[in-house]
């Protein structure tokens, strides 16, 4: 049905284990994302057919779906992990010779399930389908979902849920926690090959660098950053930026506990289970360096035979992070804003707009759509602000000594959506879609596959959520 490729099976086998997914008795093809296959020149296939050779793939010594190994600092403890839950049915190479993971979430147990079941619950897997399309559309480097296979099973986790798997692509599942793995639990050589190996699949023009290790070190610090960059633009939170849920390809993925951020602050937290704050809306630029800084530990018998040279041109590379970050960061920031300018000089405006944002408590995505159109609505507490008014004047006077009003705004309108994934409006569709009505869920994907297209009849989509909501929201892992 689909040619697949297994180039991860040539790497040592103290990188995966082949496993096969579970047998499910009446698996029902949900979701298809068939603008996704179009994109990927797969052809219209049969829904039973489909769901058939994800879970039959045949297994021999060269070939066939595997569970990858890896660890990872799971809020700052190393631990061994591996896919729990999740089996790579393959790799597609699509026309433009581009490589990609086919990978089933929540198909059944693997040799690194650690006592868990394997299995995902419906809700969890149709979250994913949500977010990671929307954050595509949003223009945001991310796994796709290619389809949602209800199982015909009920998970047991709080209390018994429905259960389901999801296809998704993504250019590669090495990530930080595939290198740490390496590092600690198997030889130089091994090391060497999956360097090699990520090398050749992900960055080759790295092959004609003199010292590889490092180049891959400062290209995947860069990526990561900016990620991390458009993460903080639309207002997004991981929720859980463990070094395992790092990749190495620059991709988001894993939406478990995350969430998007109404009112501002730097604090902002959803996840039920960070519950220091370790990975606040605020806190992403520092905890991207502290894992860029246990991708560097990893390396460091590649980067030079001899330890005090290695571990000092790892230090030079993570130095390298902050003179990045602020000049990436301020850069689209001033972008949000019209200003094409990013020098020192302007970055003020930057954070006086944000700090005024946090005093006023005003919504992140609503404050700088209302800037790209100049429209504020009545009762915005920032027209009653002094310290607004005067920050408007000296931006209007910047824009117009610069490029203009017009040209601004449709920068604006580039870097600032009308629409996220509001949390209340994903929790809404998703209880309905798990009791069988989809109405609401397929009205917010449509939304979410425009974000920059403001529609006036859409306008409930951009409304913030009701308090009491925004004071209990929590997110959850989908284990």
């Amino acid at each position: 049905m689909i040619d697949l490729e297994y180039s991860y099976l040539s790497l040592p086998t103290t990188f995966y284990q082949k496993v096969k997914p579970s047998s499910f008795s009446k698996p029902e093809l949900l979701l298809l994302n068939q603008s996704l296959l179009d994109e990927l020149n797969i052809p219209k296939v049969n829904p039973q057919e489909f769901i058939s050779f994800l879970l039959n793939q045949e297994a021999t010594d060269a070939v066939g779906s595997f569970a990858q190994a890896y660890a990872g600092h799971q809020f700052g403890h190393f631990t061994r992990l591996g896919d729990g839950r999740a089996i790579v049915v393959g790799e597609y190479v699509s026309t433009g010779n581009l490589r990609y993971d086919l990978q089933l979430k929540g198909s059944g147990r693997t040799p690194y399930s650690r006592g868990g079941d394997g299995k995902a619950t419906l809700k969890s897997v149709l979250r994913e389908y949500l977010m990671s399309e929307a954050m595509h559309a949003l223009k945001v480097q991310s796994s796709r979902s290619l389809a949602v296979v209800k199982t015909g099973e009920w998970v047991q986790r709080e209390k018994p849920q429905e259960g389901a798997f999801l296809l998704r692509l993504m250019k590669s599942h090495i990530r930080v926690g595939t290198f740490e793995y390496a590092r600690y639990f198997g030889s130089t050589e091994d090391q060497k090959a999956l360097m090699d190996y990520t090398i050749q699949r992900l960055y080759p023009e790295i092959k004609q660098e003199e010292n590889q290790a490092l180049a891959l070190l400062k290209k995947v610090m860069l990526v990561q950053i900016e990620l991390v960059v458009e993460w903080m633009r639309i207002g997004f939170i991981h929720g859980v930026m463990n070094t395992d849920n790092t990749s190495i390809s620059g991709e988001t993925f894993d939406y478990g506990p995350c969430a998007f951020m109404n009112v501002y602050h730097p604090k902002t937290v959803f996840s039920s289970i960070d519950t220091q704050g370790r990975y606040a809306f605020g806190n992403q630029p520092s905890i991207i360096k502290w894992n860029l800084a246990k991708f560097a530990e990893s390396l460091l018998p590649l980067l030079h035979p001899e330890p005090e040279t290695a571990l000092q041109l790892a230090q030079e590379a993570i130095d390298e992070f902050e003179d990045i970050w602020h000049k990436k960061y301020y850069k689209m920031m001033l972008l949000k804003v019209g200003i094409e300018n990013a020098s020192p000089e302007n970055y003020s405006l930057v954070n006086e707009l944000l700090a005024m944002m946090k005093e006023l408590k005003l919504d992140y995505t609503n404050t700088f759509f209302a800037l790209s159109r100049d429209q504020f609505e009545e009762g915005n507490p920032m027209l009653d602000s002094v310290e607004f008014k005067n920050w408007l004047e000296n931006w209007k006077s910047l824009i117009h000594n610069s490029t203009g009003m017009a040209h601004a705004q449709k920068i604006m309108k580039e870097n600032n959506p009308a629409f996220v994934p509001r949390n209340y409006l994903v929790e809404e569709a998703l209880e309905k879609a798990i009791e069988g009505d989809f109405t609401k869920f397929e009205q917010l994907l449509k939304v979410l596959q425009n974000p920059y297209q403001y529609q006036e009849n859409l306008n409930h989509f951009t409304l913030p959520p009701p308090e009491e909501f925004e004071i209990s929201y929590a997110t959850f892992c989908g284990t």
